[in-house]
């Protein structure tokens, strides 16, 4: 695109010409005092801003996370970013916009930066679940003076995955999933084996925080298993009335079966994360893929991962130990000849913690006192 002068440009214009048919009318004498200074001003931007080329943009993408967190994104301009490690020009000004997915909430404002000299940050909400792309990332540039302006676009694109919201389950249920001698070891944990770094989806209780002080990285303790544990299956399917329609989960009306497959990647990843942190090997069986994930980061991962990119499907699996079912409403839980409601879950998971946070607060209280409290 050929620069174009902006409002501040049009009134130098404006200014200049004025100046010039004054300076004609009294004989040439005030052309040295503003004519000049103006013209060569203007000459000046536009040259600058049509040199410009389209810069080298890379994307330093943050991590993975849940559905509501917000993280920051650096966009690196020139040298930096460049992968051949050439530089792409002189640096510029600039007001950067990025565009970012539906899924995303990204800033609503232009960033005004020195592009080629400084990276610029700007922070994206989590909004919906899915793997969604950042970019590609459009420039206004301007010369010193602001007279003349040119839009550029970097077709530069990443992408991050946004994993569904996760809920309490109740430990009751949990309990009835597997056998009892597992409950007797997953509350004991496992034997202690070794240190090793933190990779993403551990959980935060097994970092080892006297070693990570010591340390640059994140230190998290590994267990051994002292007896097996019974895995447990999860199928998972979606039931929406045809035609049905839901609004208010978006920035754009969505299907009741995109709704309905999201309060299945809810409830799934719900139920086979709280498992897992049991100590409890599942497998997954969704109308997007199937994953077999034992305890630890990677195997949280690979759950994740699943219930991000799941759709609308049926259940593939009649004989699983747990059937989840979700519509528009919610989602179901079928375990034998039971069926029990995701939200009737949380609130007794959430009436777990209340129960259990005051009974710590009264513990705490006791001790204050100097009184000796058993444990229950």
């Amino acid at each position: 695109m050929t620069p174009a002068l902006t409002r501040r440009g049009r009134v130098a214009g404006v200014v200049g010409l004025v100046a010039a048919a004054s300076a004609l009318a009294a004989g040439g004498r005030a052309l040295d005092a503003i004519v000049i200074p103006v013209a060569i001003a203007l000459a000046a931007g536009y040259v600058q801003v049509s040199r410009v080329d389209v810069p080298a943009v890379r994307h330093v993408t943050p991590p993975d996370g849940f559905v509501g967190e917000t993280r920051e994104v650096r966009l690196e301009f020139g040298p930096e970013a460049a992968r051949d490690g050439d530089a792409s020009g002189p640096s510029f000004l600039a007001d950067v916009r990025v565009q970012v997915d539906a899924g995303l909430e990204g800033p609503t404002a232009p960033i005004r930066a020195s592009v080629g000299t400084e990276p610029v940050s700007y922070a994206v909400a989590y909004r919906e679940r899915g793997e969604r792309t950042l970019g590609p990332v459009d420039l206004t540039v301007t010369d010193v003076f602001g007279l003349f302006e040119r839009e550029l676009v970097v077709d530069e694109t990443d992408a991050v995955t946004v994993y569904p919201p996760r809920d309490p389950v109740p430990t009751r249920f949990r309990r009835e999933l597997y056998a009892a001698d597992a409950v007797d070891v997953s509350r004991r944990r496992e034997e202690f084996d070794r240190l090793r770094e933190y990779t993403r989806g551990d959980a935060v209780r097994d970092v080892h925080w006297a070693t990570t002080a010591k340390r640059d990285e994140i230190v998290v303790k590994e267990f051994a298993a002292e007896t097996a544990r019974n895995r447990v299956t999860i199928a998972g399917g979606t039931e929406v009335r045809g035609g049905e329609e839901l609004s208010g989960f978006g920035p754009e009306d969505r299907s009741a079966s995109a709704a309905a497959a999201d309060e299945l990647a809810r409830a799934t990843a719900s139920l086979a994360l709280a498992l897992l942190d049991d100590g409890v090997p599942v497998d997954v069986r969704l109308p997007g893929g199937r994953v077999s994930a034992a305890p630890g980061g990677r195997g949280r991962r690979e759950v994740l991962e699943l219930a991000a990119r799941t759709g609308p499907g049926a259940v593939t699996d009649d004989e699983a130990d747990v059937t989840i079912v979700a519509d528009a409403d919610g989602a179901r839980f079928r375990a034998g000849d039971r069926s029990v409601s995701f939200a009737d879950l949380r609130r007794e998971a959430e009436g777990e913690r209340t129960t259990g946070d005051d009974a710590e607060r009264r513990r705490a209280d006791d001790a204050a006192d100097g009184r000796e409290v058993a444990s229950p």
